[in-house]
């Protein structure tokens, strides 16, 4: 099985109690997936607080418009420094995604760091080059500008 990585990094002029704020809520996931994907949150998600052992349920159409069911849980929690989600149910045979948070000097560091395997074997390889890699660099690229129309973007 091959294990792909993607990392992406971004300062935003926010306090690291108001990131913290906005990514622990996952409510807050539509607002920072293309529009495209039609991204709905199918579970009930209570006070919108994350906690280590939440699952999270989701619609979404990463392709060509097909709905996908995925299913993350909330795996660890450490407040205002970071939390990883794992799927559950979805698209790939692996999503291990870490989300790290940081103080710097006016504002914050946001770092995401994530491991994914793609099922089908050799098809999968075959295919991520040309259509899973891009749509997830399309994915992040969105959320860099969104987070930067949110929050403005640091100087």
């Amino acid at each position: 099985m091959k294990v792909y990585t993607l990392h992406a990094k971004q300062n935003l002029p926010i306090t690291l109690d108001h990131a913290w704020e906005f990514f622990s809520d996952p409510k807050n996931l539509q607002a920072i997936t293309p529009d495209d994907m039609d991204f709905k949150i199918t579970s009930d998600l209570g006070d919108g607080k994350m906690y280590p052992g939440q699952i999270i349920t989701y619609i979404v159409r990463p392709i060509m418009n097909i709905p996908m069911t995925w299913m993350t849980e909330i795996n660890q929690v450490r407040d205002k420094e970071f939390f990883i989600d794992n799927q559950v149910v979805g698209p790939y045979k692996v999503w291990h995604h870490k989300h790290f948070f940081k103080a710097i000097p006016g504002g914050v560091e946001c770092e995401d760091l994530i491991h994914y395997a793609i099922p089908m074997g050799i098809l999968g390889q075959m295919v991520h080059p040309i259509i899973v890699r891009p749509k997830l660099e399309n994915i992040f690229a969105f959320r860099k500008k969104k987070l930067i129309e949110l929050f403005g973007e640091m100087k």
